[in-house]
């Protein structure tokens, strides 16, 4: 047995796996569990009733959280023009045109967490979907990452605004904080967060959406959260 998988056992002998806890007191198992020497993130996923191979059931948009996800996000923006300077006073990390798609091109650079483009460099921009889209990098509408309000845009990403989007089981995840994080803090983000999510439910589906929905440390097992306050 490996020394990970050894840890993994101890920590699951702290808790009853198979049951679902309401939101603060699984933060504070989650907590427990956490027992890496770095501040581990903690992640949201929830496994949903879509169907991932019907396009109008995708789930691609964003969800702000309150207090931020404690991570620092890196965040490129493609524009020309007056939206350059915009996207540099916002705080952006990288800011460009033509150029800055031909060195994602030409030199694989993805040194980036979210990409921005002001909706006039989309005639390049989309070239660089067989690049960015397995990644989940590619700017688009519906994500808030394709717009005209640049400025607000890269401000909104810095302090707290996540992508969500299904993966190819129809699964979501993203992150929610850091172990640092006051246990308030956390316990606000995942209420807010699922808040949302549920407001992105596709109106043809049939049945429950949010089907389980689990917190769990970098490092360590999941815990399953008590969530019929938000099933539509």
């Amino acid at each position: 047995m490996s020394k990970r998988s050894k840890r993994y056992s101890e920590l699951l002998k702290n808790y009853d796996k198979n049951n679902s806890y309401p939101i603060e007191e699984a933060v504070k198992i989650v907590k427990n569990l956490s027992t890496a020497k770095f501040d581990e993130t903690i992640e949201l996923s929830i496994k949903t009733g879509i169907d991932p191979k019907k396009n109008e059931q995708q789930i691609r948009n964003t969800v702000t959280l309150p207090n931020g996800t404690g991570k620092k996000v890196r965040v490129l923006v493609f524009a020309v023009g007056p939206e350059v300077e915009e996207a540099k006073s916002a705080g952006a990390d990288y800011v460009g045109g033509e150029e800055l798609a031909k060195k994602i091109t030409d030199e694989g650079f993805l040194d980036f967490d979210v990409a921005i483009a002001s909706p006039d460099t989309m005639k390049f921009v989309g070239r660089l979907g067989r690049v960015l889209g397995p990644r989940g990098l590619m700017p688009s509408p519906k994500s808030g990452t394709v717009t005209k309000e640049i400025g607000k845009a890269v401000e909104s990403f810095k302090a707290g605004r996540v992508e969500v989007r299904n993966d190819k089981t129809g699964n979501l995840h993203l992150p929610i904080g850091k172990k640092g994080f006051e246990d308030e803090k956390i316990a606000e983000n995942i209420d807010s967060a699922l808040e949302q999510v549920k407001g992105l439910r596709p109106q043809g589906l049939k049945g429950r959406f949010m089907q389980k929905v689990v917190i769990a440390p970098t490092m360590g097992p999941g815990v399953k959260l008590e969530f019929s306050k938000f099933e539509n």
